[in-house]
């Protein structure tokens, strides 16, 4: 994905779903999606929330009897690669602080239009008894840009 080359002013709309928080530079991609999309153009995407990044074994702290108690967040401020385990596959990914990232967007120009923390709505609370578990810290984060 780093080494993509478009022409300036390709895109009207750039949507990435995941990918960010595996590449080393988000400054550099965020400087190539800005040159591709067109004046006006949108950037929406979305990365594991730096809460859910954060050191701290990407899992639960857990009682004696098994029941959650917190979700370790240690070392936010220290961006860096990470290693993880995401579905048994061991992955590298790069975390970076929400400040990181919404200043390296303001810094190549790009306007700010939502952020959103995704949470679990009322009916997947009814329907999937792990989600309200979800509520208890961000997972997810959702950013929308334009140039």
């Amino acid at each position: 994905m780093e080494d993509v080359d478009y022409p300036a002013e390709k895109f009207d709309v750039i949507l990435s779903s995941l990918p960010l928080h595996y590449i080393e530079s988000f400054d550099v991609i965020a400087q190539h999606i800005y040159t591709w999309l067109t004046p006006g153009g949108s950037f929406v995407f979305s990365v594991e929330h730096p809460v859910f990044t954060a050191e701290g074994g990407q899992d639960w702290m857990y009682d004696t009897n098994g029941e959650k108690i917190c979700w370790t967040v240690d070392r936010y401020f220290t961006e860096r690669k990470r290693n993880n385990i995401f579905l048994g596959e061991n992955v590298t990914q790069y975390h970076r602080t929400l400040t990181s990232y919404l200043n390296t967007l303001l810094k190549h120009g790009f306007k700010i239009r939502e952020i959103i923390e995704p949470k679990s709505t009322p009916d997947m609370l009814k329907e999937i008894r792990e989600m309200k578990e979800e509520l208890r810290r961000p997972m997810m984060l959702v950013i929308s840009v334009s140039k």
